[in-house]
């Protein structure tokens, strides 16, 4: 049985992809120091013989006893609520906490994949976004703790795949939704959904009329898990290209939800990106990979995940606790 360590675990993509190699037949190592992430995420994996739990921040040293296979770092806040409340927690984890994984990838023969983001093009200059486009980032702007996180990830990353012979794999994920998001973690699609649900004006910030692409969860696991299986260690964009604006999603989400609020407007955030679309075509060429699950179909089931939850979670402002768990 093959033997993988998922690093941000407990958090909404780190969770399905624990799902998908369990699923695959793969021994699943989850880390999570629990920041953002949260236990309920992956509460029904606990029970498996092949899963097991370690409660630790990457950006501390590493250990894991026995062989592994492959390491996917997702460890890492991803929302500008989380990543402007731990600014020097979001540049560990991208910095350090990644050069502990390429360590201990060396160190096991390891094939590592990390999760870079869109983000590392900033406001982007050019329209879609290819791989080969090196970024309009921002460094010392509020958002550049994470985006130069990630930057400085593929750097290092590449350093220790071109010095140290190790095989990485590097994804740049776009937008993605579905189960599992945190419905307080200040992206659009929680944002919106859940000031549907608590009755509340949708919030919609600048004019509306920047751009978003959103991906499927399943889609956006898929073509992670084709690209840790492919022989390519360059980056690799995997998102949906089909693009909206945010006046219109809001428009969408009313639609979706039935409610009658109203849309609001206020100022926009500093250096918050004015468009973003993945261009694909590396995914398709060198993964066989796109999107299938369409937004209307993606929304309606996350949606229904959202309106699922307790009431209380509804208005919960703090997801995470460690509580009534034992690490194994």
């Amino acid at each position: 049985m093959k033997r993988v360590l998922i690093t941000g675990a407990a958090g909404f993509l780190g969770s399905h992809l624990c799902d998908r190699f369990i699923k695959e037949g793969y021994y699943v190592i989850g880390m999570d120091n629990l920041i953002t992430g949260n236990l309920k995420n992956i509460e029904h994996l606990f029970k498996l013989k092949e899963f097991e739990f370690y409660h630790h921040d990457v950006s501390k040293f590493i250990y894991v006893p026995g062989e592994l296979d492959y390491i996917l770092h997702f460890a890492s806040p991803a929302s500008p609520i989380d990543y402007l409340k731990i600014p020097i927690q979001t540049l560990k984890v991208g910095s350090l906490g990644t050069h502990n994984c390429l360590g201990l990838a060396k160190a096991k023969g390891a094939r590592m994949l990390i999760a870079s983001t869109s983000e590392v093009y900033g406001d982007p200059l050019i329209h879609p976004q290819t791989e080969d486009y090196w970024g309009n980032v921002n460094p010392i702007g509020p958002r550049g703790v994470y985006d130069e996180s990630k930057r400085f990830q593929e750097a290092i990353t590449m350093a220790y795949h071109r010095y140290h012979g190790v095989e990485t794999r590097i994804v740049r994920i776009f937008n993605t939704y579905g189960p599992r998001m945190r419905l307080n973690d200040g992206r659009v699609l929680p944002a919106f959904i859940g000031q549907a649900l608590r009755g509340e004006d949708l919030t919609v910030f600048g004019d509306g009329s920047q751009t978003r692409s959103f991906c499927y969860v399943d889609d956006l696991i898929e073509g992670i898990y084709r690209l840790l299986q492919s022989d390519y260690a360059e980056p690799v964009n995997v998102g949906n290209p089909d693009e909206i604006t945010i006046a219109q999603f809001a428009e969408e989400i009313i639609k979706l939800t039935g409610t009658d609020q109203k849309v609001i407007y206020k100022p926009l955030p500093v250096d918050d990106p004015m468009q973003r679309q993945p261009n694909i075509d590396r995914a398709r060429a060198i993964l066989g990979w796109e999107p299938k699950v369409s937004r209307a179909e993606g929304l309606k089931i996350t949606y229904e995940y959202f309106k699922s939850l307790p009431e209380e979670e509804l208005f919960k402002k703090d997801h995470n606790t460690f509580e009534g768990y034992i690490r194994k």
